[in-house]
C-alpha cells in the first residue's frame, strides 16, 4: 500500500504530470474564449453556430461515444472536444480572438465562468433531443407491429 502511495507523489509531482495539467487548463480557456467567440455578433452566424455547437459538446456530461467503453469512449474527449475548439480558433479572425482570450483569462481568474444561461440551453437542447428520440423509437415500434 505504501508504494501506491508513493508512486502516485511521484506521478503527481512528476513534470509530464504538471504538462497534463497545464495542458488542462489552456484547454478550459480556450474553451471559454471559443464560448465568448459564439456570443460575439461581429463574427458570420455559422462560426457562432458551430462554436456553439463545440462549447456545448464539450461541456454536456452526454458523449457521443460513452466513456464506459474501453479505450474507445475516451477518444472523443481526446479527439473531437480538441480537434473542434482548433477548427473553431481557425474561423476567428485574430483580434476577435484575442480579444475573446484576454477575456477567457480575466473571467477565469476571476473565478466566474458560470453562465446559467448557457447550462439551460444545453439542458433544453439535450431535453428535446430526448423527446425526439423517444418520439422516433415510439414511431419505430408503431411500425414495426403494424406490420405484423
Amino acid at each position: 500500500m505504501r508504494s501506491l502511495i508513493q508512486i502516485a507523489e511521484y506521478i503527481s509531482n512528476h513534470s509530464v504530470m504538471q504538462s497534463f495539467k497545464q495542458l488542462a487548463r489552456k484547454l478550459k480557456q480556450e474553451t471559454y474564449a471559443v464560448y465568448l467567440a459564439s456570443i460575439d455578433r461581429r463574427l458570420p452566424w455559422y462560426t457562432r453556430t458551430i462554436a456553439a455547437i463545440i462549447v456545448a459538446y464539450a461541456f454536456s456530461p452526454i458523449d457521443l461515444i460513452p466513456d464506459f467503453i474501453p479505450v474507445i469512449g475516451y477518444l472523443d474527449d481526446l479527439l473531437i472536444v480538441p480537434l473542434g475548439i482548433w477548427l473553431v480558433l481557425k474561423m476567428i479572425p485574430p483580434h476577435i480572438l484575442s480579444e475573446c482570450r484576454e477575456k477567457a483569462a480575466v473571467e477565469i481568474a476571476d473565478k466566474k465562468p458560470i453562465n446559467w444561461v448557457a447550462a439551460g440551453v444545453i439542458i433544453a437542447i439535450w431535453f428535446l433531443l430526448g423527446i425526439l428520440a423517444a418520439i422516433w423509437v415510439g414511431g419505430l415500434l408503431k411500425q414495426n407491429l403494424s406490420v405484423k
